[in-house]
């Protein structure tokens, strides 16, 4: 049984449908992607998940069971907007938090003071909110989204506004989570984050499921249209291949658009004619090229 389970789920707000059916399911140990445009359904689908509103039709079930307050402490949040308290001090606002979902104040303590050694902070325990910088203020949200150790993780742009450094940290943590076997419902615009963590994927546009399923599996089903050559000198006559569909010139060598897959054996044969070859490679489509095929042009974030 998975831990999460969304199944034939409708919401309706009047006349508007905000979403429309959707089913997917989380096991346990997973980082599930739900993507979309802005307005397509994934912001109202994560406050079904979360219990804020219900759903008109079809049904959540965590861990076999409906939503309630004892589910409640099993669920982590993570929002888009940012929610902390700006003048109350970390510790207090923290463990307050942890106290609501069940936690005693002893272990809502030591569990903070882990998190804040696993992220390299420890003195952030007694400072206000304010005083923090915008990067370490999401360390902090995200602390307490975690701080309990829920079951199911909801991860809403859980890496805007951070640098390189600490989207890689943040990454690492997520990864840990999910090693230990959490289950991890996760939204975000920034496509190469959801290839590198997630398996299982559901695309949602104007309230419908457009795409859904493994992100191996949804590759295969989109044709290979580009190849990458880097080679030592400069090749001529690629463009006057034969299904060659365009050809731009990169400081690393070609990216080649083609019509199929059968053009990269020409263009191999003629850059080999020509000179040495230090790289060449049929590209699979990226998650954010099938995306904006699937969405049409209605993708704008």
């Amino acid at each position: 049984m998975n831990p999460l389970k969304v199944e034939k789920v409708v919401k309706q707000y009047g006349d508007k449908t905000a979403v429309n059916g959707i089913s997917f399911e989380v096991s346990e140990g997973e980082i599930y992607g739900l993507l979309g445009a802005n307005g397509a359904g994934k912001t109202t689908t994560m406050r079904m998940v979360l219990g804020l509103i219900y759903p008109d039709d079809g049904q959540i079930l965590y861990h076999g069971k409906a939503y309630s307050n004892d589910q409640l402490r099993n669920l982590g949040y993570l929002p888009e907007e940012r929610g902390l308290y700006q003048k109350v001090r970390v510790s207090d606002q923290l463990i307050y938090l942890a106290q609501l979902r069940g936690m005693s104040k002893k272990d809502a303590d030591a569990s903070l003071k882990r998190w804040l050694e696993r992220f390299e902070v420890p003195e952030y325990y007694n400072k206000k909110v304010e005083e923090l910088s915008k990067g370490n203020q999401q360390k902090i949200q995200f602390i307490a989204g975690v701080i309990h150790s829920p079951k199911i993780v909801i991860l809403d742009e859980a890496f805007s506004g951070l640098d390189p450094v600490n989207v890689e940290l943040l990454k690492t943590t997520v990864k840990e989570l999910r090693d230990s076997g959490t289950s991890i419902l996760f939204s975000t615009h920034r496509m190469e984050h959801v290839e590198e963590l997630c398996r299982n994927i559901t695309i949602l546009h104007r309230s419908n499921v457009v795409l859904k399923g493994n992100i191996k599996e949804i590759k295969k089903q989109f044709p290979k249209e580009r190849v990458i050559l880097s080679t030592e000198n400069e090749v001529k006559g690629l463009d006057r291949i034969g299904g060659v569909t365009n050809v731009i010139r990169h400081e690393y060598g070609y990216e080649l658009g083609i019509a199929n897959e059968a053009v990269g054996g020409h263009i191999l044969r003629l850059a080999m004619e020509q000179s040495a070859i230090t790289r060449f490679e049929i590209k699979e489509p990226t998650l954010n090229e099938i995306f904006i095929k699937t969405v049409g042009g209605d993708s704008h974030e």
